[in-house]
């Protein structure tokens, strides 16, 4: 197990854990995007059928 932890702590030091890091972080860009973009798409489409009510109820 230390020579497990020995090679781990190596690569914290390296660039590895920068790009993984520097991964991670673009994930969690896209996934707030995607939530962001489908929240927008649903307002939209709230906003279309509170209009249609409105027109039938004006009508």
């Amino acid at each position: 197990m230390k020579l497990f932890n020995i090679n781990r702590f190596k690569s914290i030091k390296t660039k590895r854990l920068q790009n993984y890091l520097v991964y991670a972080i673009g994930e969690i860009i896209l996934v707030v995007v995607g939530i962001l973009v489908a929240v927008a798409i649903n307002n939209r489409n709230e906003a279309k059928k509170d209009e249609a009510q409105v027109d039938k109820i004006a009508a």
